[in-house]
């Protein structure tokens, strides 16, 4: 039996054979740079290495572009847009780095479009101007909660104000621009009055993610959600779309059985390794910034970034090694291919599956 309705089993069938073909041609679209390790904030769920570190500690930006220059050497040699390329800034917190608007420029100049994801503290006006003038494509600012409950996550007062501030810069811009939540215990009540927020300073997007137990947030149960308010929040997103006022979606983290099509636009497909590339601060070559080093492919100081994108990369782009443990019988396997990434231990153990949660 299918265990899905026929809408949606069509759907995911579609969605198979396009990610299939995908996998084949494995065309680079997004390029996640964690360009600093270097952070202003504290936040209880952190899944990479951030401290308090000097700007000295990131990476060089002639050692990134050097990146760039190989992947448009690749692009231009097979006929690839590298318009169609996005580059990505990460950290860390991207804002920590004195030379951020050099970067946007270096990067425009190659022809990539660039965002970034911050968590909004440092940006002022002034600073918002300046890396609209160097090209700043896209942003992304995270707002966890109300008052309380964001500087709490965070780690720091004050970190509230300076996210919505960010965010109501954005919005009176042509950005692409959106913000996302990581729901846990404390803010899951907040839900309704985030989303009100959020409406009437003008937001377009909102994501929400549940956060996966790696990194800081694997030991805090106040980060975790039992299953019956992993549901509650799937609900409210679904009511959410439902109302139209605010375009809203979950986080590409897993399969969703039935509820594949009804809380983001797009079916479930974890793109880490197939389109998705990144270079860590350290120079690792990984997918999503968010998995672990046991997947990293490589390392921009002795390899080139696109011989290792388009000759490596086979534990994303074939995924039959997942089926095994709870995944083994599993007739959604066909569909999830095992999961996201970020969600497998060192030794490929599952951590959870989003579907579990939603019996």
């Amino acid at each position: 039996m299918r265990g899905l309705p026929f809408k949606t089993w069509l759907a995911c069938e579609i969605e198979r054979k396009v990610r299939h073909l995908d996998i084949k041609e494995h065309k680079l679209k997004q390029l996640f740079w964690e360009c600093t390790l270097s952070c202003n904030l504290n936040c209880r769920h952190c899944g990479s290495d951030c401290k308090n570190l000097p700007a000295s500690a990131a990476m060089k930006r002639e050692d990134f572009l050097k990146v760039l220059d190989s992947v448009k050497a690749y692009s231009q040699k097979v006929g690839d847009d590298i318009g169609s390329i996005l580059v990505i800034l990460t950290g860390g917190e991207p804002l920590m780095r004195p030379d951020l608007e050099e970067c946007g420029r270096e990067i425009i100049k190659r022809g990539f479009p660039w965002g970034m994801v911050t968590n909004g503290y440092a940006m002022t006006p002034e600073k918002f101007k300046r890396l609209l003038a160097a090209g700043l494509h896209s942003m992304t600012v995270s707002l966890d909660g109300l008052k309380e409950s964001h500087d709490w996550m965070r780690g720091r007062a004050g970190s509230f104000e300076r996210a919505l501030s960010a965010i109501k810069l954005a919005v009176k811009t042509d950005l692409a621009f959106d913000v996302v939540t990581c729901v846990n215990q404390r803010n899951y009540t907040e839900l309704e009055q985030i989303k009100e927020l959020l409406i009437s300073i003008g937001l377009k997007s909102w994501r929400l993610f549940t956060v996966f137990p790696s990194g800081r947030a694997e030991n805090d149960p106040m980060l975790q959600l039992d299953n019956e308010r992993f549901r509650g929040v799937m609900n409210f997103i679904e009511e959410t779309r439902k109302e139209g006022r605010i375009q809203t979606s979950y986080a590409c983290e897993g399969f969703l059985g039935p509820l594949e099509g009804r809380v983001r636009n797009n079916l479930f497909r974890c793109h880490a390794g197939i389109n998705v590339g990144s270079v860590l601060s350290d120079g690792s070559i990984s997918a999503c910034v968010s998995i672990r080093a046991d997947y990293n492919q490589g390392n921009i100081y002795k390899d080139d970034f696109m011989e290792v994108w388009n000759n490596r990369f086979q534990p994303y782009r074939d995924r039959s090694w997942m089926k095994k443990d709870e995944c083994d019988n599993c007739k959604f396997f066909r569909y999830c291919e095992g999961g996201g990434m970020h969600l497998r231990n060192s030794d490929g153990s599952l951590k959870f599956c989003h579907l579990d949660r939603l019996k």
